[in-house]
């Protein structure tokens, strides 16, 4: 535990150094939100939005949109671009363990995705009128597990990605992709059904649904399974397939 609290600290100063990191987690989910709060507003329409203001669908939304840049982008780039540099072979020469690499960076993915969430929330809060969460506990370990999730997900693609330049142009396509059809860019109610039919097997659509769900008092349905499944599938391919060079 020593080594893990170690190898976080260490962590998370290099990971807040990254330009990707501070653009994908701090300003562009905002910037994005303020831009669909500027078009919708928070007028509650019951053919959209899952009958609910735009705003109180799509502040629950980013949170989850902010754990997936790190976990799609800062992550797997950062452990890749360890392999290209040796930093991992050296690692493992330390007698550092696996599961401890992939520990911190899931302690790093809580600490930014923690921050950038209250900043968001901060932030749209003093623009726009949105529902309040329902109940800030189940909030609070609906965040946990996502974030838990998106992070071991973007372990997994730091094991076996090459190098960081293979790394940064999966994420990158994978978040902007997963931003458009999964329910954080246009609302799904006007994308076409095969648009819907991709989104519904994004990862980031069931983040957004428990993240909602929580928020606003609904019921996740079997996207609370998905995200555990994914969660520990992510896990355990990590551990099987992780590469030290």
């Amino acid at each position: 535990m020593r080594t893990l609290a170690k190898l976080s600290w260490v962590e998370l100063k290099l990971l807040l150094r990254e330009p990707l990191t501070v653009l994908f987690a701090l300003a562009l989910p905002l910037i994005i939100l303020y831009v669909l709060g500027g078009v919708f507003g928070e007028e509650a329409e019951a053919d959209i939005f899952r009958g609910v203001g735009a705003m109180s669908y799509y502040v629950p939304a980013y949170i989850g949109l902010v754990i997936a840049s790190i976990g799609l982008i800062s992550i797997p780039t950062h452990l890749a671009g360890y392999r290209e540099r040796g930093v991992l072979k050296r690692f493992h020469a330390s007698s550092v363990p696996a599961w401890a690499v992939g520990g911190a960076e899931m302690v790093v993915a809580l600490v930014i995705a923690s921050a950038s969430s209250l900043l968001l929330v901060a932030a749209a809060a003093l623009v726009y009128d949105f529902a309040a969460p329902n109940s800030l506990p189940t909030v609070v370990g609906a965040f946990l597990l996502v974030a838990v999730m998106f992070a071991a997900l973007g372990v997994l693609l730091g094991a076996v990605l090459p190098t960081a330049r293979a790394a940064q142009a999966l994420g990158l396509l994978l978040w902007f992709t997963m931003m458009m059809l999964a329910g954080a860019g246009p609302p799904p109610e006007v994308l076409p059904s095969g648009m819907r039919s991709v989104g519904s097997l994004t990862p980031l659509k069931h983040v957004i649904y428990v993240m909602q769900d929580a928020w606003l008092g609904l019921d996740a349905g079997r996207s609370l399974l998905v995200v555990v499944v994914i969660l520990v599938l992510s896990i355990l391919l990590a551990l099987r397939f992780f590469r030290w060079e």
